[in-house]
């Protein structure tokens, strides 16, 4: 059965995570992928452990069901094949800094007379403009810029970085899809093609739903363990007798009720959204002694059945094994019979037109001959073609 995004030809130019992990979502979803790749220059996640039978287990995910073709864009036979390509594979997707594309003769202007109907997408730290646009940058440093990083962790210890990619995955990789998935819907109507910029950055900044009216229109800046979030209220993972920590989120006032009335106070109930901080802390002084009481086993006995939003923290070996995510299927195995690898499943579910998983990350320039023949060279052209630099 096709795909949901099967009508779709994307040319994908981009390394480490943010655009890999958006097509790769495109892929899973039925999208026609072909991976641009340097012959002379790896891909720095392709160098990633832990490498299995010589190839790492991170490319094999994030690059699965892609086609890869190696080629050098700053050969001029480089250039013609893109423009070929790009007369049907009318979505590109890269992720270089501002203005390398474009030197390389492949920007957006430039590959808009082969197709007028072209969408391009750029990918980048600090976006296409700015002052910041050419400054090099990881995920830590856009959330830093972005005002997020400010308020993650606690006062005893400062900012902290967080254990997952927030900016890179969230900003670039979905809002990536997103802006090219607005732009086709856009095509559908008007048959016009146009230039996505995406900015791990803006994204980031965008993304603080919970702070930002805050300080936009109340004027309180968001601080270290102040904010409903952030470890400011009872909302926070409490230790329990064996060392491990249970999270506790009821902040609704019918959960919290429950929540007090398992912990054998229900006198708190009343306080579950109080502003005082002074009763805050009294909350989460008393949550925190309560909670070292018992192991994190019998807690999850004590809370089974009790509508109230509170839930043991997992390590992630314990969530591949958790009864929710196993009923979801969120772990797959992909690759030829003999050498399957267990990844994350794609996390959208579709009634009519499951994701699939056609083959894990593949070497670079394994589909040269393929994608070549497609358009129309011939055996000697293409053994030329793999014989330059």
């Amino acid at each position: 059965m096709p795909g949901a995004l099967s009508s779709l030809k994307i040319l994908d130019f981009t390394t480490l995570l943010p655009g890999p992990f958006g097509t790769m979502l495109m892929a899973d979803m039925g999208a026609d992928i072909i991976r641009v790749e340097s012959p002379l220059r790896p891909d720095l996640v392709r160098l990633l452990p832990p490498i299995v039978d010589g190839v790492s287990a991170v490319h094999r995910f994030i690059n699965r069901s892609k086609r890869s073709l190696a080629i050098n864009l700053k050969t001029e036979v480089g250039v013609k094949v893109i423009q070929e390509l790009v007369q049907s594979y009318d979505i590109v997707v890269e992720q270089f800094r501002p203005g390398v594309m474009e030197r390389l003769g492949l920007g957006y202007e430039d590959l808009k007379p082969f197709n007028p109907a072209l969408i391009y997408c750029s990918i980048s730290g600090y976006g296409q403009t700015g002052p910041y646009r050419d400054r090099a940058g990881h995920d830590i440093n856009y959330l830093s810029v972005a005002g997020v990083t400010y308020s993650n962790g606690r006062k005893s210890t400062g900012p902290t970085p967080m254990s997952l990619q927030v900016a890179d995955v969230a900003g670039g990789s979905y809002h990536g899809v997103m802006g090219i998935l607005a732009a086709v819907i856009h095509r559908q109507q008007t048959g016009e093609g146009q230039y996505v910029d995406i900015s791990l950055t803006d994204a980031a900044f965008s993304m603080q739903i919970s702070t930002a009216p805050n300080s936009l229109v109340a004027g309180v800046e968001p601080e270290l363990e102040e904010m409903i979030f952030n470890g400011g209220t009872f909302y926070d993972c409490y230790e329990t007798q064996d060392g491990r920590h249970l999270s506790i989120a009821g902040i609704e006032p019918h959960f919290f009720e429950n929540i007090c009335q398992t912990l054998g106070h229900p006198e708190w109930s009343c306080h579950a959204l109080s502003p005082d901080p002074d009763v805050q802390l009294m909350l989460k002084t008393e949550f925190t002694a309560i909670i070292r009481t018992k192991t994190l086993a019998e807690w999850e006995q004590v809370f089974k059945g009790v509508d109230s939003c509170t839930e043991p923290v997992l390590s992630f070996s314990e969530a591949c094994d958790h009864p929710q995510i196993k009923a979801r299927e969120l772990l797959v195995k992909v690759g030829e019979i003999g050498s399957k690898q267990v990844q994350l499943a794609c996390p959208i579910k579709f009634s009519e037109t499951p994701p699939s998983y056609r083959f894990a990350g593949v070497a670079p320039g394994e589909h040269n001959v393929e994608i070549l023949s497609e358009l129309g060279y011939t055996s000697d052209e293409i053994n030329h073609f793999n014989k330059q630099p």
